[in-house]
């Protein structure tokens, strides 16, 4: 009985419609930006396993580091313990956060790392006697699967079922270079009538919107506008963190840094789950307290798992070095390349680019084509590449070792597909 066969017998899939897609494909190797199923296809793995395989699957020089941790710590409690792998990891994030950051929290998935950003802005509100129960997030947003994270998720076709039971959030509009007014009043009619006690939301790109990205000086005025009304702001860096936007975080674009910042995916290279939430010493300082209940009573049995964070670590080492961000540039500019090539084609309505991230647009009428998600998909992994659409948009966030050729052949199949629908 092959893997997919036996596949169908037990498991329930993320993010799947078991009656419409009753068959997953079943992988059985990975190595660098390359997939390899159980029937001998090869696929290169252009969204780099939803943005956590940056650099590249099994990386030898990640795998190492791993294998070594695992002969001297596994896991140990830590609450009421520590550890070199957390103490060295927090010492070298601090590094390379932006410079406002001074504490980590360790959770185990992105989703949680926003819930525990979320909790940090309610309670800190609450711990200085003034209680706010209101969040803001942008339209179109998507932060996780928990019950806070979905509340100020944005996509309804992912909450339907459990919006009755969410906090109280917010919508503005992302900013586009010509609605910051528009924002900015929106902004004040909530501060006026309601007790906001924070904003969340996705720096620059917003990955499940379909890669939607947003003006950096828009986004600047909300954040003021947040500092000076006392406001706590949660940067969602889960998708954006780790180089992708072209700097370590897509905060640094921005001179306003948030007070927190949530990270998971690409923390680890994709070896092992694991996230952090950080945030500023002031946020710190109201949970300081001889009121045992004034503490942040979240944890999680892995928090700090000593063989994750020593993936993140080397993780981090590559994030820095001079070949990975070279390669980074060199993907960057690739990207822009191929975009000047293909936005006059008329398939095309759009392409925007923030650091690796690249996206287009399809110019077709929907209806023409029923289920097209699943037409691109199956396209794709029919010609040897993994990309997965989000509605008409075709995106590519691949990892940072993939090499030139492999590039090229990510693109000639999208202009391929652009030729035949």
């Amino acid at each position: 009985m092959t893997l997919k066969e036996r596949d169908k017998k037990h498991i329930w899939h993320p993010l799947t419609q078991h009656k419409l897609h009753p068959e997953a494909i079943a992988i059985t190797k990975a190595k660098d930006c390359v997939l390899y199923d159980e029937d001998g296809n090869e696929y290169i793995d252009a969204i780099a396993s939803w943005y956590t395989c940056m650099y590249g699957h099994c990386n030898e020089y990640i795998t190492s580091k791993v294998a070594k941790q695992m002969q001297q710590l596994d896991q140990v409690v830590f609450s009421g313990f520590t550890h070199e792998p957390a103490v060295k990891l927090s010492e070298e994030l601090i590094k390379i956060l932006p410079d406002n950051q001074n504490k980590i929290f360790f959770s185990d998935n992105g989703s949680t790392s926003v819930e525990i950003g979320i909790k940090m802005a309610l309670q800190y509100h609450s711990n200085k006697g003034n209680k706010r129960n209101v969040l803001i997030a942008f339209e179109d947003g998507f932060h996780g699967d928990t019950f806070g994270a979905m509340s100020v998720s944005g996509l309804s076709v992912y909450n339907g079922p459990f919006e009755e039971f969410f906090i109280t959030v917010e919508r503005i509009p992302t900013p586009n270079g010509k609605n910051h007014q528009e924002i900015l009043n929106r902004l004040k009619e909530i501060t006026n009538t309601q007790k906001v006690a924070g904003f969340v939301y996705e720096p620059l790109v917003q990955g499940a919107a379909a890669m939607k990205m947003h003006d950096s000086d828009g986004l600047e005025a909300i954040l003021s506008y947040c500092k000076n009304n006392s406001i706590i702001t949660i940067a969602d860096e889960v998708m954006t963190g780790f180089g992708k936007t072209g700097t370590y975080f897509a905060s640094d674009q921005i001179s306003i840094k948030p007070d927190v910042i949530c990270m998971s995916k690409a923390l680890t290279g994709g070896l092992l789950p694991m996230a952090i939430t950080s945030c500023t010493q002031a946020i710190y300082e109201a949970f300081y307290s001889d009121d045992i209940g004034k503490g942040l009573f979240h944890a999680h049995t892995y928090s700090a798992n000593p063989i994750a964070c020593t993936s993140a670590l080397a993780s981090v080492e590559l994030l820095q070095s001079e070949n990975i961000q070279n390669n980074i540039k060199k993907i960057i500019a690739s990207h822009k390349t191929f975009g000047d090539r293909i936005k006059e084609h008329p398939k095309v309505k759009s392409i925007r680019q923030t650091g690796v991230i690249f996206a287009l647009d399809l110019n077709i009428e929907m209806e023409r084509y029923g289920n097209l998600r699943d037409k691109l998909l199956n396209f794709f992994m029919d010609n040897g590449v993994f990309l997965r659409p989000l509605g008409q948009t075709i995106y590519i966030q691949a990892p940072y070792t993939i090499i030139q050729k492999q590039l090229n052949k990510v693109y000639d199949v999208i202009e391929k597909v652009l030729n035949i629908i």
